[in-house]
């Protein structure tokens, strides 16, 4: 897709999830880098916490040690506030600057209170990370400043990306002191909806009646709260994922985002239909071996495998859905083998010891104790999801064709079970669902129907959004089954996800290879190729509003 780009100087993004996988963020900006690095070759800096130490070194990350050298030994940083300068292991290979913010802690006071006199931002009630944040996204913002500094880089077009709440301090620092610098303030989904929504209560029928500063005194989220409204209005363009998240935010944060940045997804990091085969091989093995080993029951090979995956919000995600109708299909007692894994990281202890063994043994057709989880919890009977199958009882009748599993862990290839990353465990399965409820882009969805996998989601999420708006909802049309879905009507949520996956349990060879061809189809519209000209919108507006106020300067 050709566009008209912009001259940039140097464009820094600034995320807890830069060299650091640890959500949906990691995706994004993984993937988008590649397609920056080819417009704005290493002039893109990506800077990201240093939590890594020599006995836990970053997988993500190679320190280069003659990038940014000049800078380096002469930045004049606070004490305590040190950078490794190297390139994230990803395509691309960006430049990536990791900050340890040891320092800023005891500045924080000083901080503090110049953000409440500028920026009314109340840190008087922070609690939890918000310390932890606040000290990264300053050190951050310090080192912008310095580069700048160290280049001589005023009346230069330069960008500085700053991306979650998590990051709100780092804008307002260089909103504050690099007035010559424009601004870009993402939220991938505003701190106080999902507060909203993650404490039961309805979001979207009674939007229109709460006030985000309210809502923030009711739910202790005060300093978060306001960190991001200050960056949300501070920032010279305010950017959010989707068009239904674009509305919490002007009704909560009191802004109408200047521009929808859909996430897009890097076409290549699905693997090929030769490479895909052999996956998905591999992976339907290991994920039927677990299962086997877990029930004492062998599974053939036409096992049709569901998964859902994500983020640990039980309701949020809609893993309460997904739970329910895996048992409602349990009650209509189906001819096929089914096997449904929710692949969710928890307060893991460890891998289960008697797993580990059943896998490494010869099949006994016993099944363990409790055969529905793959690792021990440090809080089981606190688990909302292991809780919930635990009353439903799906996967602990003996006799059932349908199995549910819960893999507590990160899918990071080292977790003592599968020892497999997602990518390559998602190869292996059938269908995917995420029946979300509060969900404002959904990557996980997109990344299905990148691998061919057909998926459900639901109209609250921004990727169905996105689907209902570009194509059509349905398997045939784009692999992707978009659900209505409102405060009120879970029951038929539930019995539509339980349809839906029937439906594709049922389809013959010829249907799933058409259904998986719908999906890739849909997955390569919604390459980065294409919607980083939205970025692109976001620097230009975000230059043109430096430049009218570096004039007054």
């Amino acid at each position: 897709m050709k566009f008209e780009s912009i001259n940039l100087e140097l464009i820094f993004e600034t995320s807890w999830e830069v060299c650091n996988k640890v959500g949906g963020i990691y995706t994004v900006l993984s993937t988008k880098a590649l397609t920056l690095q080819n417009l704005y070759k290493d002039k893109t800096i990506f800077i990201g916490p240093d939590v890594w130490d020599e006995s836990n070194p970053s997988p993500y990350f190679t320190e280069v040690p003659s990038l940014l050298r000049q800078w380096k030994e002469k930045a004049q940083l606070p004490e305590g506030v040190s950078v490794r300068v190297g390139r994230w292991n990803i395509p691309g290979k960006p430049i990536a600057i990791l900050v340890k913010f040891d320092g800023m802690y005891k500045l924080k006071d000083y901080y503090y209170g110049e953000m409440w006199e500028r920026y009314h931002v109340d840190s008087l009630h922070g609690y939890g990370d918000y310390d932890e944040a606040c000290a990264f996204a300053l050190a951050a913002g310090l080192v912008i400043e310095s580069i700048c500094n160290h280049k001589r880089l005023r009346h230069k077009n330069i960008i500085a990306h700053f991306d979650e709440w998590t990051t709100g301090m780092g804008l307002l620092y260089t909103n504050w002191k690099l007035p010559y610098v424009g601004t870009i303030f993402t939220t991938h989904a505003t701190s106080i909806g999902r507060s909203i929504c993650g404490n039961g209560k309805p979001l979207y029928d009674y939007l229109r009646g709460y006030n985000g500063d309210q809502m923030a005194g009711e739910l202790n989220m005060q300093s978060k709260h306001s960190l991001e409204k200050a960056a949300a209005h501070a920032a010279d363009c305010f950017t959010t994922v989707s068009d239904i998240t674009a509305v919490e935010c002007e009704q909560l944060l009191d802004r109408r985002p200047d521009i929808v940045t859909p996430n897009g997804f890097q076409g290549d990091m699905a693997p090929t239909k030769i490479k895909a085969k052999r996956a998905r091989s591999t992976a339907r093995e290991a994920l039927l071996n677990v299962a086997s080993a877990l029930t004492g029951r062998e599974y053939p090979s036409d096992t049709f495998i569901v998964a859902t995956s994500g983020r640990c919000e039980y309701r949020n995600k809609g893993i309460d859905v997904f739970l329910d109708s895996i048992k409602q299909i349990e009650n209509q007692t189906p001819s096929r083998p089914i096997v449904a894994f929710v692949l969710v990281p928890a307060w893991m202890k460890q891998p289960r010891q008697d797993l580990k063994e059943a896998l490494a043994s010869p099949r006994t057709g016993k099944a363990l104790p409790e055969p529905i989880i793959t690792h021990e919890l440090h809080n089981p009977d606190s688990d909302a999801i292991i809780n919930r199958i635990r009353q439903l009882g799906t996967g602990l009748n003996p006799d059932s064709n349908v199995q549910v599993i819960y893999v507590p862990c990160y899918l990071n290839g080292n977790d003592g079970i599968f020892n497999m990353d997602y990518y390559e465990i998602l190869c292996g399965v059938d269908a995917t669902a995420f029946p979300s409820y509060y969900e404002p882009w959904g990557y996980t969805p997109l990344e299905s129907v990148a691998f061919g996998i057909p998926t459900v989601t639901t109209s609250l999420s921004g990727f169905g959004q996105w689907i209902l708006g570009s194509s059509k909802s349905g398997f045939d049309a784009s692999g992707v089954v978009v659900i209505p879905r409102t405060d009120s009507n879970y029951p038929e949520v539930v019995n539509s996800l339980a349809n839906d996956l029937m439906q594709l349990a049922g389809a013959s060879d010829d249907e799933r290879e058409r259904i998986s061809k719908a999906a890739r189809d849909t997955a390569e519209r919604a390459e980065w190729n294409y919607f980083i000209t939205y970025y692109i919108d976001a620097f230009k507006m975000a230059v043109d509003a430096a430049e009218q106020r570096d004039g007054n300067f």
